[in-house]
């Protein structure tokens, strides 16, 4: 492993005689791996590996010390500085950390716990735990290797056929969707931009050649920029703009279609390493709207509730087979990770393009009708009266499920005016029978909504107008 180590090392080394970085320092992230990497062998010693929690909040800092863990072989886990108390003791209860480098800190547990040479450890290099699920309120680890991004990375390249990669990343380090976009460039040689989501909101972008870059939004940061002229006709000038980690609605993709933006909406997960299909952008500009073809080092299958392999156009369960999919989650392994069935359900259509319905968990059942939320919240965009939109099924003794719409109106919309906008546009069925208007809806960073949370304060609401 010392060979391999020492060839990250110097390859960062090479890579700081050009300035690759965007945004941040690059001889100051070399500097900082070296110091890294030398506390951790100094640990490494006595033949126990520690157990690292990375929640640097200075880019530099952060790829620092995910570069160093990796050349030293240490299991990593890649957090969120910005949780709360709730979610920290989650993962420490979890992870039992022997150091932790957070806010340019680095802590050493008194109770040390190092780990010996386990069988997880022994089997698997350089372990790296990417956190996930935490929109549903319970933090899991997804365990994936420098391997398994590796595979992410060239099954990427491969599909665009690129012998490297730029990327401007706006999107957190710690979460999968900002670390493939370091992978990608620091694997291939490319140039990587570093700037924090809010800070291009306002309006301060780097000024320079942005046509070869990618970069990678959710849908409601794109909402956010094509509110303003300045940073729409800006991420226009992109080679790529992929838009991923949550469903992006009809009225969104068509104002992007209408400014030229060259949109590649994807499908992937923390577990996949990002990406395993992907909508290219001239598809996107020429009317299609799905999730793309399936990438190089991916396979997809769907199959019915009886695991019985459905033909194209046919909607079942999603399963997935990918070179990049995770070990399991820490810290147990997958005994069959090479079938892995996912929560979405969709079809393949003949061409091989990948069409999303929803998700199997969010399916609300409503009078013996089945129901995906992402469709009706799709058609209640496209009123355009409604700022945001979730939708959601609670317990009813009549209904089984009654539909409810959770929304922030445009303007001075009734859900009145709204449902009447809804009609002959969808089923009646699939028209929410109770609508509540609320200031805002709870987004994590990825833009996901945490739809059991909005189930408890909408039954706590309807228990105290009973």
């Amino acid at each position: 492993m010392a060979s391999e180590s020492m060839a990250t090392l110097n390859y960062l080394k090479k890579l700081g005689d050009r300035d690759w970085l965007i945004g941040c320092n690059s001889l100051q992230l070399q500097q900082l791996t070296e110091e890294f990497y030398l506390e951790l062998m100094q640990l490494c010693t006595s033949g126990t590996t520690p157990k690292i929690i990375l929640a640097e909040r200075q880019p530099e800092r952060f790829l620092a010390g995910f570069i160093a863990a990796c050349a030293a072989n240490c299991p990593v886990f890649l957090c969120n500085p910005d949780w709360g108390i709730q979610e920290w003791q989650q993962v420490f209860d979890l992870v039992q950390p022997d150091i932790i480098w957070r806010d340019g800190e680095i802590i050493t547990n008194s109770k040390s716990l190092l780990l010996s040479h386990s069988e997880l450890i022994t089997h698997h290099s350089s372990l790296i735990m990417i956190p996930t699920g935490g929109s549903s309120g319970k933090i899991k680890f997804a365990i994936h290797t420098w391997d398994t991004l590796m595979a992410s990375v060239q099954g990427f390249q491969e599909y665009f056929q690129l012998n490297y990669i730029n990327s401007f990343c706006v999107l957190p380090l710690y979460h999968v969707s900002g670390l493939m976009q370091f992978m990608r460039s620091f694997i291939t040689g490319g140039q990587l931009a570093i700037l924090p989501f809010k800070t291009l909101e306002s309006g301060k972008i780097y000024n320079f050649e942005y046509s070869s870059f990618f970069i990678s939004l959710v849908p409601t940061q794109l909402q956010r920029l094509l509110h303003n002229p300045k940073l729409t006709e800006w991420i226009s000038e992109f080679e790529t703009v992929m838009l991923g980690g949550a469903p992006a609605w009809d009225e969104l993709l068509e104002k992007a279609r209408f400014h030229g933006i060259r949109l590649a909406p994807t499908y992937g997960m923390t577990e996949t390493a990002s990406q395993i299909a992907t909508l290219k952008p001239d598809d996107f500009l020429n009317g299609k709207v799905n999730s793309g073809q399936i990438l190089p080092h991916a396979q997809v299958e769907i199959r019915n509730q009886q695991g019985e392999l459905l033909n194209s156009n046919h909607t079942g369960n999603i399963t997935i087979q990918a070179k990049s999919l995770a070990l399991g989650y820490y810290p147990k392994l997958w005994e069959n990770r090479h079938n892995f069935q996912v929560d979405d359900v969709g079809f393949l259509d003949t061409q091989g393009y990948l069409n999303i319905i929803g998700r199997d968990s969010d399916k609300i059942i409503s009078g013996g009708e089945n129901i995906y939320p992402a469709e009706i919240e799709s058609a209640i965009r496209a009123t355009q009266m409604i700022t945001d939109i979730c939708v959601i099924g609670i317990p009813d003794k009549h209904w089984g499920q009654l539909l409810t719409a959770i929304y922030i109106p445009k303007k001075s919309y009734t859900s009145l005016e709204i449902k009447t906008a809804l009609q002959n546009k969808i089923s009646k069925f699939k028209i929410p029978k109770h609508w509540l208007p609320v200031p805002n809806l709870p987004r994590n960073s990825q833009g996901k909504i945490n739809r059991q949370q909005l189930q408890k304060l909408v039954t706590h609401q309807s228990s105290l107008a009973e």
